[in-house]
């Protein structure tokens, strides 16, 4: 793509720009800035989407006693167990472990307090989940 062929639609991003590469008229590649372009608005609202949803399955898994909190709080960073192990310092084999929630609820102060860390979170926090649905497409800047 030309750089004076680069999307400047106001989309995602909300008038924020963002740097895309693109030929300039000697045939090299330079940074452009783009305020987005429609089709890529459409790509990232479903994949928002398909993130709050598995999130709130998630969400529910927890209040039903099949996960652990650690499991919500974890995605909802979107994390995987290999990322949370790593931040963590915590072996993959154990983090998944932790899933489980009568495991998850025996876990050691110190050890919660590294997931925690790990999270983001207090202790307080990582024990629990939203009561509600939380919203989906909160994205935008206040």
């Amino acid at each position: 793509m030309k750089a004076k062929e680069v999307p400047q639609d106001i989309t995602f991003y909300e008038g924020e720009k963002r740097a895309c590469y693109a030929l300039n008229d000697e045939g090299k590649y330079v940074i452009v800035p783009s305020t987005g372009w429609e089709y890529e608005a459409v790509v990232n609202g479903l994949a928002v989407e398909e993130l709050a949803a598995h999130l709130e399955e998630t969400r529910r898994a927890v209040l039903a006693g099949m996960v652990s909190p650690l499991c919500y709080h974890m995605e909802s960073r979107q994390m995987n167990p290999q990322i949370l192990a790593r931040t963590a310092g915590i072996a993959v084999f154990r983090v998944k472990r932790h899933f489980r929630p009568e495991i998850f609820a025996r876990l050691k102060p110190a050890l919660m307090a590294r997931y925690a860390k790990a999270l983001a979170l207090s202790v307080e926090e990582l024990k629990k989940v939203p009561e509600k649905n939380v919203e989906k497409g909160n994205n935008k800047k206040e």
